[in-house]
């Protein structure tokens, strides 16, 4: 047997997530039986995270066994020519048997996406959150540079996380603006169920005046979802890369 390492990127509009849910479609069940298809048995695949509904991918890596009788390049085009076109195989190689794609990562890079204009735009505001109002950026930077560090991201999670450890370490955190958009990206060594949305939420209340740069201590401190900002829809929101 061997494991096979796959880079793949997705748009999750049409999806309920990465993971296989009993009562949707999710790209990991997709993912699998166009495994099926190619290789003629169902392996199980172990993804990098556990994206949301709607959540898209610009790099997500999952492995997966197999017996060794096709390299490596029959796997990007056999997968490619039978999965949905909202999925793309971008790469695939081989790596060590005990690879893991969640555990190995040393760290994630997301990209939040904000369509800061009063125009309706069907396809900016496809792959964005719009806000029509002016947003600050120089408070929002403020916000996100006190996310930077070693923090208890408790209040900043969703209650329905599956882990108990809520400290995480952000080792970048910023926003910037980019024409009609405002792109805020956060890279950690991990994020918990919601995080990102909840942080970008959570700038957006900043530059709202809503929330100030420096309650975001007391808001560690607290460990209470209700002293953050609201939850950005995921729509915006983009695994940007996978640290290894």
């Amino acid at each position: 047997m061997k494991r096979m390492l796959l880079t793949i990127s997705y748009d999750g509009s049409a999806y309920h997530g990465w993971q296989v849910q009993p009562n949707g479609i999710t790209v990991q069940s997709v993912l699998q039986d166009s495994l099926e298809k190619l290789i003629g048995t169902r392996p199980g695949v172990t993804g990098c995270s556990r994206t949301d509904a709607g959540v898209h991918a610009l790099e997500f890596c999952c492995h997966f066994d197999c017996e060794d009788f096709l390299p490596e390049i029959t796997f990007v085009k056999g997968l490619n020519s039978v999965l949905p076109k909202d999925i793309a195989v971008k790469d695939c190689r081989r790596v060590a048997n005990d690879f893991h794609a969640r555990y190995s990562s040393k760290g994630k890079q997301y990209v939040y996406r904000i369509y800061n204009s009063a125009v309706r735009d069907p396809f900016k505001s496809r792959y964005a959150w719009q806000i029509e109002r002016e947003l600050d950026i120089d408070r929002m930077n403020e916000f996100c540079a006190k996310i930077c560090g070693t923090h208890d991201f408790a209040a900043f999670s969703a209650s329905g996380r599956t882990v108990s450890d809520t400290v995480r370490t952000v080792s970048e955190c910023f926003v910037k603006k980019d024409e009609d958009f405002i792109l805020l990206k956060i890279t950690a060594d991990g994020f918990l169920y919601n995080m990102v949305r909840i942080i970008t939420g959570t700038a957006v209340g900043v530059s709202d005046g809503k929330i100030s740069p420096s309650d975001t201590d007391y808001i560690f401190a607290s460990g209470d979802r209700s002293a953050a900002g609201i939850t950005a829809p995921p729509n915006g929101l983009f695994l940007n890369k996978v640290l290894y």
